[in-house]
């Protein structure tokens, strides 16, 4: 990653072209059946929002944490069923808005709690671990819409009134994704999610359900349900609200800030501390004396009086 103090190509075309601060993606379909009138593309706006790439209203949450658009979750759902976790698990150690993430990617425990909630509320009486896991796909007739076995998944954003919220929800066409034909009649899918040691990820299993908008200037994200995100003529995505925040803690968000830029520059201190420490010991045992007499019987280097015992004692 860039330090923090090199501008980026946005900041140097929004410092010199006096465009606005902000910027807006549109990716289409990815997760979806290719289709044969090319819709699987998406767009890019430098300087502002595009109606024509979105429908309703656009909803926006506050943007926690610039250097990786950290926004706040309150709560998942699963089938319209709340996990019933602590809030500060869904942003254990952050929440994000990533495009370059293929996955929505989920802290483990939260990742856990999904699955089972999935594997309960599907209409699949047994399923195989690995395709959770992602080490397996799973395979149907091509004849067969596997969708309609498994249940919608929904994500809780703060508003931008911090009393309210709003849910982005995707369906299954988006999260169990085909990936593979196996001759003239199989269809192989994989899951859209997997789980993260570090972070909670809306990665692009999510952002092809919806109008993503990176308003910089205001921070904050907004959501927009995307025409493109279609199966069947049908929509893949929905954003309802508002929602009151009553339910749920008034900060989800760990009051620990995690600023990777700043924890670069402890690191490289410590490191250059102990660097210079070592030198120093090297030097000091590289070093012959420079002056030289006779050792009498009391003045015999043993283990106890050496520099070496003295300085690793």
């Amino acid at each position: 990653k860039p330090s923090s103090s090199v501008e980026t190509f946005f900041d140097s075309l929004v410092r010199q072209a006096k465009i606005p601060n902000i910027f807006s993606l549109q990716m289409c379909g990815a997760g979806l059946p290719v289709s044969g009138s090319g819709t699987n593309g998406g767009s890019l706006v430098l300087g502002g929002i595009e109606p024509s790439l979105y429908t309703g209203d656009i909803w926006y949450t506050p943007i926690k944490e610039e250097w990786y658009y950290q926004v706040e979750i309150l709560k998942l759902e699963v089938g319209g069923q709340n996990l019933e976790l602590d809030c500060r698990e869904y942003n254990a150690d952050k929440a994000i808005v990533d495009s370059g993430t293929t996955l929505l990617r989920l802290p483990e425990k939260v990742f856990s709690a999904v699955v089972q909630a999935i594997a309960r509320t599907s209409l699949i009486q047994e399923f195989s671990s690995g395709f959770w896991t992602g080490s397996q796909l799973a395979c149907w007739d091509r004849t067969e819409k596997p969708w309609a076995l498994f249940p919608k998944l929904s994500i809780y954003l703060r508003d931008e009134n911090s009393s309210r919220s709003f849910r982005i929800s995707i369906l299954p066409q988006l999260y169990i994704q085909p990936i593979l034909v196996i001759g003239d009649n199989l269809q192989c899918y994989r899951f859209g999610i997997s789980s993260s040691t570090n972070a909670l990820v809306i990665g692009a299993t999510v952002m092809e359900g919806f109008y993503v908008i990176f308003d910089r200037a205001q921070r904050r994200v907004g959501f927009a349900v995307s025409p493109c995100a279609e199966a069947d003529g049908s929509p893949v995505s929905e954003i309802e609200g508002p929602f009151t925040t009553a339910d749920v803690a008034s900060n989800c968000v760990s009051s620990v800030s995690f600023h990777e830029p700043a924890l670069w520059i402890a690191s490289y201190a410590l490191m250059s501390l102990c660097g210079l420490i070592l030198l120093v010991l090297t030097v000091l045992l590289l070093i012959p004396p420079r002056c030289q007499r006779r050792y009498t019987d009391n003045d015999v280097v043993n283990d106890e009086s050496s520099l070496v015992r003295h300085r690793w004692k």
